[in-house]
């Protein structure tokens, strides 16, 4: 009788780390602290010298880290681990401010619901590719073949970014005459050297104190579906590696469909007058943060009913879909100039979020039952509530008096 034939090394997954739950928080939290660091330096620099180099720089750092985590968890194993995620952190702080400082100096008002949201949606179509090939490249495949491969993304894309995109349209080289115009009269000129950062004008702003908290809820809500939600499947529901990957990329798939919907129904809101900017993005922000919130909650009474949980997740994630036409754009409706500080002090802070949820989640879920699991979604609908309420009370979308403004930009939103 013939022994089954042993399968390669490459295609071994045997679980070589037995991590505790808290320790797996710890693990996944770690990114966070390396991304609330460099936040702030990444935004100043994008609104300062332009956002295309702080982009380049920073997704590729962030593929060589990637693709330099097996060897780093080979080293050091958990602290190995730990390290590089900081590191990976670090790279991928700059990237939400330099987006938007590089959208601030393209996307003219009227259209930065479709077109900003189209490419922040970008971020989730990244995490249902990621879900999907990752639970097929574990299934057939080592586990350190998922980072080689996602890691190797960011080099290549550097090489296409760099060539096609410059930071103002002013700049680029094959732009037209007649966009080049258009853009000039809808966005306004942007002088070369920028007027020193209005700090305490910034820092004492009360709609940027509701742009924080709204921030921290969602990220609070958002990176517990995004790290935790494949374990919840896993250890809960019970599924397969590779049908967890197509599991949990459904919901994300959703929310980037919603993300594009919402974004042109957002654009043509506010062009018919039917409401005005700033009701609009309070609006978005509610939507996106009560019904995920009250989903999630149902999802954890639904028992092992596989289809009822996913559905629950799924529409949960749909509805936080609205959340890139709402609090996102502010930081452009409220300073064009300084979009990228902005972005960079709201999201930095509400990367806070990210660094306490993993390990709150592993300490509220140390058995990973669904008792324990209710907890945290209870936990994150209060959270989602009482951020978006603060948003709706003391928000804006108006342009601040510390913005220079540009000549072709309204002073209201």
């Amino acid at each position: 009788m013939k022994t089954p034939r042993q399968r390669p090394l490459y295609m071994q997954n045997k679980g070589d780390y037995d991590w505790s739950e808290q320790m797996q928080g710890y693990i996944l939290g770690s990114f966070y602290l390396g991304y609330l660091i460099s936040q702030l330096p990444g935004g100043v620099l994008a609104d300062k010298y332009g956002a295309k180099w702080v982009l380049s720089a920073c997704l590729l750092l962030s593929g060589l880290c990637t693709m330099c985590l097996p060897l780093a968890i080979h080293v050091g194993e958990e602290w190995g681990l730990i390290v590089m995620r900081v590191f990976t952190g670090l790279a991928q702080g700059p990237l939400f401010p330099g987006l938007t400082a590089l959208l601030s100096s393209w996307v003219p008002s009227h259209e930065r619901g479709r077109l900003c949201a189209f490419a922040f949606s970008g971020v989730t179509i990244g995490t249902v590719v990621s879900n999907l090939s990752s639970g097929l490249m574990l299934h057939y495949y080592h586990w350190s073949v998922t980072f080689v491969v996602f890691g190797l993304t960011g080099p290549v894309w550097f090489i296409i970014f760099f060539f096609l995109c410059t930071s103002r349209p002013d700049q680029h080289p094959c732009i037209k005459p007649e966009e080049l115009s258009y853009l000039t009269e809808a966005l306004g000129e942007r002088s070369q050297g920028k007027s020193p950062l209005p700090w305490k004008e910034l820092l004492l702003s009360v709609p940027l104190l509701a742009l924080v908290i709204s921030q921290i809820g969602h990220d609070w809500g958002y990176y517990v579906m995004i790290t935790c939600l494949p374990k919840y499947i896993a250890n809960v529901i019970r599924f397969s590696i590779r049908s967890n990957g197509f599991v949990t990329a459904l919901p994300f798939l959703a929310m980037f469909i919603c993300t594009n919907l919402a974004g042109l129904l957002a654009d043509y809101i506010i062009k018919s007058g039917k409401m005005s900017i700033t009701n609009e993005r309070k609006l978005y922000t509610f939507i996106s943060a009560f019904g995920p919130g009250a989903f999630t909650v149902l999802a954890s009474y639904a028992g092992c009913n596989k289809i009822l949980v996913i559905g629950l997740f799924t529409f949960a994630m749909f509805l936080m879909g609205f959340y890139y036409s709402g609090q996102k754009l502010t930081p452009m409706d409220m300073s064009p100039s300084y979009a990228g500080t902005l972005m960079a002090i709201c999201n930095g802070l509400g990367s806070l979020a990210g660094l306490a949820s993993p390990p709150v989640v592993g300490y509220l879920t140390p058995n990973a039952t669904m008792n324990e699991w209710r907890v945290v979604f209870w936990l994150g609908f209060v959270i989602f509530i009482i951020s978006a309420i603060v948003f709706a009370v003391i928000g804006t979308a108006e342009v601040q008096p510390y913005d220079p403004a540009y000549t072709g930009e309204k002073k209201k939103g």
